[in-house]
């Protein structure tokens, strides 16, 4: 079962390669959508993906790395006709 979800995080998120890191986790387990700075610091991204390898995906965004520390991570699930169209991941800036 494929969903979707809009994440923001928050924390030391910008600055320590996070982006690069959704961006390699999400596309190793086959996950469309994107991943962005925001102006007051946190970083959002787009998710779409199979259920389970969007949860192993947001598991590992929350455990964070030994640069990464993420202190919240807000998920909001989309209705199919909320989701945009993703193929394919993407950084934008």
């Amino acid at each position: 079962m494929r969903i979707s979800c809009y994440a923001q995080a928050s924390g030391r998120v910008q600055g320590v390669g996070f982006r690069y890191f959704v961006l390699r986790e999400a596309t190793r387990r086959g996950i469309g959508g994107w991943v962005r700075n925001c102006d007051d610091g946190s970083v959002d991204m787009y998710l779409n993906g199979d259920r389970e390898a969007v949860e192993q995906l947001l598991r590992k965004i929350r455990k964070g790395s030994m640069w990464i520390q993420v202190d919240s991570l807000d998920v909001i699930p989309l209705e199919d006709g909320e989701a945009p169209d993703a193929h394919g991941f993407s950084v934008k800036y």
